[in-house]
């Protein structure tokens, strides 16, 4: 079955059939051709327990489970649209309100900012808005990402580290580790809330997908 075609920079058609579901955004459909049914989903394929402590955080997003046979095309608030393949085991760091729908048979997991960099992730997720948590989206498929002004995709390699400006960040993929770093001292950063004087380091193997805005969703 064909994959997810790009329809304009801000429209993606996805064929919905036999073993390809999703879950997509909810409100994010913009038309569907076929018989296609939308249920509300309160997990989108992951645990109950990621579920709730976003629900605490207050960084959910609501989700539909799409299935039947045919095709639906989704789009949200004329946001760009880039498609993401995922294959070999990948796994993809997100947040959950750039996900604009993704395969049902991907792994949806709920990551707490702490578990990478422990205080300083936290403190990564006050300064970029990312919150506490991340998604994380593992195995063989297909999603598709909401940008401001599209993404530019930057390999990182272990002798090539790649500085993002924390608030143009929108996610990566592969065996990274990232850290906030900034170029100033601490006395300093008391007040501020973003600024160049921050940046996301990010090493290993992989990729980081830039959006060329500070704007959140």
């Amino acid at each position: 079955m064909p994959g997810y075609q790009s329809i304009t920079s801000k429209m993606v058609r996805v064929p919905i059939g036999p073993g390809q579901e999703v879950y997509s955004r909810r409100g994010a459909m913009l038309a569907y051709t076929g018989r296609v049914r939308f249920a509300p989903s309160t997990t989108a394929g992951q645990g109950i327990a990621g579920t709730l402590g976003r629900a605490v955080a207050g960084e959910r997003t609501e989700m539909m489970h799409v299935t039947g046979q045919g095709s639906a095309m989704f789009g949200h608030a004329g946001l760009e649209v880039t498609v993401v393949e995922l294959s070999g085991g990948d796994t993809l760091y997100v947040e959950a309100d750039r996900l604009l729908v993704h395969d049902a048979s991907l792994r949806v997991g709920t990551m707490f900012l702490g578990e990478q960099g422990g205080i300083g992730g936290v403190i990564r997720g006050a300064v970029s808005g990312q919150g506490l948590f991340t998604t994380t989206l593992t195995g063989d498929g297909s999603c598709a990402l909401l940008t401001h002004g599209g993404v530019m995709e930057m390999p990182i390699t272990p002798q090539r580290p790649v500085h993002v400006d924390p608030q143009a960040y929108v996610a990566h993929r592969g065996r990274l580790q990232n850290k906030l770093t900034t170029a100033v001292g601490l006395r300093d950063l008391i007040g501020r809330g973003s600024g160049e004087g921050f940046q996301l380091q990010l090493s290993g193997d992989g990729v980081v997908y830039v959006q060329p805005s500070e704007r959140k969703i």
